[in-house]
């Protein structure tokens, strides 16, 4: 099983960094649509639709995608997705999904589980394209804060792990790693600001805040994916990835960190 969950994270991780340097403008646009796509989907089968009403529902939202680039949307802002989209995305993420998963209601609104999926898949998607414009580094430099927070969170909270962090939702999470994550990202921030700097010309003493801030907001989408998991009555989100599960499950925190991270570097 370890074998194949590494396996999968080196093809995975050496298939987007390709993508992510050597495709143009379009070809990542197409990129990030069949991730989206597929990442409908799975929100598709955890609200219970039905084959044929899933499909419409993926093509629904990589419709939305792709439509910014058709209309030509970002002449005014400078941005592949008009700016509301982020802010509505900032909005979710900031005060609707954190209400959600404190009083952890069972939606049975089918329309309004899709509602939320549309809002957190489509603008990360757009963010995927926004960030990497500015250089296909500083998207990834972005995407490593979730990485980080992850793997320090899952190793400080292994070891030391003593007091749950929502365990309703989310057995395996403590509060000590989620202070090993902040302290991890910490750290990060720490060396991004005194090494790299910022291609946005940030000041690096707000480049800790930001951080510290977008891997709050990576363990509110991992808690919230989490919770639409277990309303569902299911572990993983899907099988696309042999040894992780579905795509939603590599992909909860970025979807939450990816909007923030245009409002606060780009606008």
């Amino acid at each position: 099983m370890l074998k194949t969950r590494v396996m999968t994270a080196v093809v995975l991780l050496a298939g987007f960094v390709s993508a992510l340097f050597l495709l143009p403008k379009n070809g990542w646009i197409a990129f990030c649509a069949v991730f989206l796509g597929l990442s409908a989907w799975e929100w598709g089968a955890l609200v219970a639709l039905a084959a044929v009403r899933r499909s419409i529902y993926s093509m629904f939202l990589v419709g939305l995608f792709v439509l910014p680039g058709i209309l030509e949307a970002s002449v005014t802002n400078g941005l592949y997705a008009p700016a509301w989209v982020y802010y509505a995305a900032g909005l979710f993420w900031i005060f609707l999904v954190p209400v959600w998963i404190w009083r952890q209601p069972r939606l049975g609104s089918r329309p309004l589980l899709l509602a939320a999926g549309a809002t957190a898949l489509v603008p990360a998607a757009a963010a995927l394209v926004d960030l990497r414009g500015v250089h296909p580094s500083f998207l990834l430099a972005v995407l490593a804060t979730a990485w980080i927070s992850d793997t320090a969170a899952y190793f400080v909270g292994r070891r030391f792990g003593k007091h749950k962090l929502a365990p309703s939702i989310s057995p395996g999470k403590t509060w000590e790693g989620v202070a090993g994550a902040l302290a991890a990202v910490g750290l990060y921030a720490s060396a991004w600001a005194t090494l790299g700097g910022s291609p946005m010309k940030v000041a690096p003493a707000w480049i800790l805040p930001v951080l510290l801030g977008l891997a709050i907001a990576g363990i509110i989408g991992d808690l919230f994916e989490s919770l639409i998991k277990r309303q569902a009555g299911v572990k993983d989100s899907g099988t696309f990835l042999p040894g992780h599960g579905g795509i939603l499950d590599r992909i909860d925190a970025p979807v939450a960190m990816l909007p923030l991270a245009v409002l606060a570097f780009m606008r």
